[in-house]
């Protein structure tokens, strides 16, 4: 197809400290989960795991990205569960208002879309979201950070806060 790329193809040394770094990451998230007895471990963080550890270099994984685009969706969807109850169409507007405020806002994390219907479905109070939602992500960006800093494969973050200069063209 013109005009189309397909997937990087990845060394196997790549396969195995991107893989590594996903296991230490949600096993760390797990242990904590079990330990607090808590809704820790998303299942969005798996995904987020995936651009950490595979795709660290991404717009997407930088850590303004995963912890805002998580915060922002899950506090969207709490809101809309909420106001709304537990409805089917107000999942789809959770995850939609979700999307929009994301890209409104330059932080799209494509596995913070997801979080909507986890909140939907496990119904959690306000006070979970600081502890899940915010703790898991600074904690899956701390395990990043501190991983390829030790492992030296790439450079992470590339920035932390800042939103870089969209490229003219």
């Amino acid at each position: 197809m013109e005009g189309f790329e397909f997937m990087q193809t990845f060394r196997k040394s790549q396969i195995v400290y991107a893989s590594f770094g996903a296991i230490v990451a949600i096993s760390a998230l797990s242990y904590l989960a079990t330990s607090a007895k808590g809704l820790i471990l998303l299942g969005s963080f798996g995904a987020s795991a995936l651009l950490l550890f595979a795709l660290p270099e991404a717009p997407l994984s930088q850590p303004r990205c995963v912890v805002l685009g998580h915060l922002f969706a899950s506090v969207i969807a709490l809101a809309c569960l909420t106001l709304f109850g537990p409805q089917g169409w107000a999942v789809g507007l959770a995850t939609g208002l979700a999307v929009g405020f994301m890209m409104i806002t330059r932080t799209v994390h494509p596995p913070a879309g997801s979080n909507a219907i986890i909140v939907f479905f496990a119904k959690p109070s306000w006070d979970l979201l600081l502890i899940s939602t915010v703790g898991g992500t600074l904690t899956l960006v701390i395990i990043a950070v501190i991983y390829h800093r030790t492992t030296r494969r790439h450079r992470y973050p590339l920035y932390w806060h800042r939103i870089p200069e969209p490229v003219q063209g």
